[in-house]
């Protein structure tokens, strides 16, 4: 039988499917099958074999959780912001003048990036909204603002040039992590966990 794995689509579209290839070389008998979703994501819906997210700890006892990353967000600028000559050596405290792109998912990513780097969150300015991440990053890199993002779904734009980060990325209490109903563990989703877990540390190894 096919392995059904839910996975939000942004993370899918951004992160997974260029790497898809090489899973299913590495992976052949995983018969992998993707089902993805924009809404709220429910790991113990029937027909999922296990579901690949960014989530909080603590995690629930009827899970075998695989925690494959730390989350860490920044904010992202395309080279063709108006903008980006000024913006990506400013510190900081720039983008308080800057109307962010933001999501309706995720209001909290602008106000604890914010915090983290001392500054008051109530001073920010929330431009364009978009309902899912994918989205705004599609805004972000055709140069319409500046948005934030999990390092993660960034990394291939990042390396590319489509995408600069100038200010780094903080850690969050967020992990990506695969979650599996206990119930049901299967010694598929222990290789596919390790797969992930290796993809994830080769991508953030300078070079």
């Amino acid at each position: 039988a096919p392995f059904v794995l839910g996975c939000p689509g942004s993370l899918l579209a951004r992160w997974f499917i260029p790497r898809l290839d090489r899973l299913n070389r590495d992976l052949p008998e995983l018969r992998l099958q993707l089902s993805a979703s924009e809404g709220e994501l429910d790991p113990r819906k029937p027909g999922l074999d296990a579901t690949l997210w960014y989530a909080e700890p603590p995690w629930p006892a009827d899970m075998q959780v695989f925690e494959l990353a730390v989350e860490r967000i920044g904010p992202v600028l395309s080279p063709y912001h108006p903008r980006c000559a000024e913006l990506r050596s400013a510190p900081p405290a720039a983008l308080l003048n800057e109307a962010l792109l933001h999501t309706a998912s995720r209001p909290q990513a602008w106000p604890s990036w914010a915090r983290r780097q001392q500054l008051n969150p109530t001073q920010l300015r929330l431009g364009q909204s978009f309902e899912h991440l994918y989205f705004l990053l599609e805004a972000a890199l055709a140069g319409l603002g500046v948005a934030i993002a999990p390092q993660q779904l960034v990394a291939d734009d990042l390396k590319s040039g489509r995408l600069l980060a100038p200010w780094g990325f903080v850690e969050t209490s967020a992990r990506l992590a695969l979650w599996v109903p206990a119930r049901r563990l299967d010694r598929r989703a222990e290789r596919l966990a390790a797969w992930l877990r290796d993809e994830l540390r080769s991508a953030e190894k300078p070079g």
